[in-house]
């Protein structure tokens, strides 16, 4: 009996076993397939596949400061992998090797997974798909493709399912998905035709096609025509894209591209209705409202509208949660106050914006640059500079173009900054050379107490955070078993015996420690602590040595001093425009005694900028000093005949020779003389295309009677006044030469 039970058993489970056979056309083979596959394998896969779509949503960094993308995800540049086919009809499936390594990411695991199930539970018997999953295995296996921008073997998924399952349930998805696949491969036409045929032709024949697929629907179409440049039609299809909201993510994504859109066309009324539509979404992500609020400040246009919009952003810069956007915030409100003409209160909101913790870089590159712009026009150039190279070292994207312009900008002020410097540092050293033996003790003194203090403060503060940064919130070394005490700090302790070894050197604990014989110094270390005591930082006699004390030195730095004082009137005059500091500059240098070839050049300058701002009196003062001084200059018959076009002073041909003139006197070595007659010249020839050529050779001539110093002054104003032209870029070679 027992055995006869065990044969039933068994036979039973064979019986069981061969009605679930893949090649068996049967009710159970039928149901036990489907629910395998949709509750065990494409279960799994489509897990897998949601991971995938967070990691993108929650990782995607969007560049808020350009027109987002409608979707969020970043494809390299012509990454198409061209289909393997093994097994599978349509599938393309790949070897087991490269499905080994797809698996370590989601969607690589999401495609094992469909493709298990195709190629374990698919029952095509006689042609017909008898497992009603095999379907939604193939959907999954192309959406996996997709994102593995593996785009040609995703097609040939999404084709097979259109083909083979015309009436299926997901027949409408399936199509989306392969219009957005053809779109990632330049054939948004034929995208563009098969929503149509989707959306457009169903709408007629009154077929009810699900609101979450009109969604999806519209937002490909939007895809599609965003590739073509019809920005009429973006609009048009990411408006019916948004009339439900089905899918929040996707919703609000494409509600803020539209917002971008109407602001890009100056249509603020419609932007701020669209933005305002994002904060009131309840489901909508926290960075799509939280930069909806930032678009609304920027589209905000009147004064009355402002107050409102900075009363908004003062709220959210309040709420706690909002920490991770408050560098953009201060931003913005800094840029409101500043667009207000409150300067001081955009300052100090642009310093927030850089306080605040933050990783990006971008928001930070554009508060600098604020910052910069400010003091720019402000006249504060150095400062200025210091911004704009602030950005250059931490932004990333040296070839886009607003960088690009930034680097113009500084490398322009960089030589203004270097000849500020010149004179700031002559000027010191000078006024240091005037004084007695005394008072340069005195002021020596001065600075290496001042010093001391600077250099004990720091380190007792470095000390006092070493030995109790657990107490105030920072970093701690101790050890949680023992206590907070200094000597359990290891950080503390050391950083403090270093600090007596440098102040006491070695010494044993007894009594009367302090007096120098108790000193423990070896043979090997007598030099070096000897060393140690004598500190230059603290020196008087190592200040005093540097102090120029004959004529001649003294001589070439007033000399140096004026040349830079010279070169700065020049560039604040003709590449900075502002006046009032290339006055300031002029009129300083013409005050202290310049060198001869200077003189002329310098009252002609400020001749041309007080006549330009109408200041007759002083301008009469430097005319009347050109025509008594020098009455046989070009200047001097400028000034004579004002209405004369300079043109036709001298010709073209006149021009070419008088270079080769003043050429043949360089060659003579006859430089000084050469050096004037240039300087004669170039008012007459302000607008001829070889002034860069006599700028040059008046460059090369101060080289040879002069120092390096001024020579390489003279070559930087060439590469600030005539960078473009091939006479810039050889100073420019020779200034590199010459900073070696």
């Amino acid at each position: 009996m027992k055995f006869t039970k065990k044969i039933v058993l068994i036979l039973s489970v064979f019986a069981v076993i061969y009605s679930c056979s893949t090649k068996k056309d049967t009710v159970v083979s039928r149901n036990w397939h489907s629910l395998n596959t949709k509750f065990n394998v494409l279960f799994n896969g489509k897990e897998a596949f949601k991971k995938g779509i967070d990691a993108i949503n929650n990782d995607y960094e969007d560049d808020w400061f350009q027109q987002l993308p409608i979707e969020p995800i970043k494809f390299e540049g012509e990454k198409i992998d061209a289909p393997k086919f093994n097994t599978g009809i349509g599938a393309g499936f790949d070897d087991e090797e490269s499905q080994e390594k797809k698996a370590s990411t989601p969607f690589g695991i999401a495609e094992e997974k469909a493709v298990k199930a195709i190629q374990k539970h698919g029952m095509n018997i006689d042609g017909i798909e008898r497992n009603s999953q095999i379907d939604d295995s193939y959907l999954l296996l192309g959406k996996a493709r997709y994102y593995d921008q593996r785009f040609i073997p995703a097609i040939e998924a999404f084709n097979y399912v259109i083909t083979n399952y015309p009436f299926a349930s997901l027949i409408n998805e399936t199509k989306i998905w392969r219009a957005k696949t053809n779109i990632r491969l330049d054939n948004e036409e034929f995208a563009i035709e098969s929503m149509k045929l989707l959306l457009q032709v169903k709408d007629t024949l009154e077929v009810d096609l699900p609101e979450e697929i009109k969604e999806h629907g519209y937002t490909t179409l939007a895809m599609a025509y965003v590739k073509t440049d019809s920005l009429q039609k973006v609009k048009k299809y990411l408006t019916k894209a948004t009339e439900t909201l089905n899918n929040s993510n996707q919703g609000a994504r494409n509600l803020f591209v539209l917002g971008q859109i109407y602001s890009s066309e100056n249509k603020k009324d419609s932007a701020s209705m669209v933005f305002n539509k994002i904060i009131d979404f309840k489901k909508a992500p926290k960075k799509y409202k939280m930069h909806a609020n930032i678009e609304l400040a920027k589209n905000s246009t009147s004064d009355s509208t402002t107050v409102a919009v900075l009363e908004k952003l003062h709220k959210l810069i309040k709420e706690r949660e909002n920490r991770p956007y408050l560098d953009e915030l201060y931003y913005q409100v800094g840029f409101l106050h500043e667009k207000n003409d409150s300067i001081n209160l955009a300052i100090d909101y642009y310093n927030r914006s850089l306080r605040a913790e933050s990783d990006n870089v971008k928001q930070k590159t554009f508060t600098f640059e604020r910052l910069g712009n400010i003091n720019f026009k402000d006249s504060k150039y150095q400062l200025a500079s210091a911004y704009y190279d602030s950005i250059l070292s931490i932004s990333v994207d040296s070839l886009n173009l607003r960088i690009r312009r930034i680097k113009r900008k500084h490398k322009n002020l960089a030589s203004l900054i270097n000849f500020e410097n010149i004179v700031t540092e002559n000027d010191s050293i000078i006024k240091i050379a005037s004084l007695s033996k005394t008072d340069q003790e005195t002021y020596f003194q001065k600075y290496i107490d001042d010093l001391k203090k600077a250099d004990k403060d720091a380190a007792q503060l470095k000390l006092n955070q070493a030995a109790f940064g657990a107490d105030f919130g920072g970093n701690s070394l101790q050890s949680n078993k023992k206590g907070k005490w200094y000597f359990y700090n290891p950080q503390s302790l050391n950083f403090g015996q270093t600090e007596f070894k440098k102040i006491w050197g070695n010494r044993k604990l007894e009594d009367d420690w302090r007096w120098s014989s108790k000193i423990e110094t070896s043979a090997t270390e007598k030099d070096s602590v000897q060393v140690e005591q004598v500190n230059l930082r603290y020196d008087l006699a190592s200040y005093l040595k540097t102090i120029p004390s004959t004529t001649g030195a003294i001589d070439t730095l007033k000399l140096d001093r004026n040349q830079a004082l010279y070169e700065l009137g020049l560039i604040y005059k003709e590449q900075f425009k502002n006046p009032k500091i290339a006055i300031e500059r002029l009129e300083r240098v013409a005050s202290l005694n310049p060198k001869k070839e200077l003189i002329l050049p310098i009252n002609w300058h400020l001749y041309k900028i007080y006549q330009d701002l109408g200041e007759d009196l002083k301008s009469n003062k430097h005319k009347n000093i050109i025509l008594t001084n020098y009455p046989n200059t070009i200047f001097a018959k400028t000034i004579k005949n004002p209405n004369k076009k300079i043109e036709e002073d001298i010709s073209v041909n006149e021009v070419e020779n008088k270079y080769r003139e003043l050429y043949y006197l360089y060659k003579e070595n006859k430089f000084q003389e050469t050096v004037k007659k240039v300087v004669d010249i170039l008012p007459s020839i302000q607008n001829s295309k070889l002034i860069a050529k006599f700028e040059l050779l008046r460059a090369y001539a101060i080289g040879k009677y002069t120092n390096k110093e001024t020579y390489k002054f003279a070559l930087e104003a060439i590469v600030i006044k005539y960078g473009n032209t091939e006479e810039g870029k050889q100073a420019k070679k020779i200034v590199e030469q010459l900073s070696k």
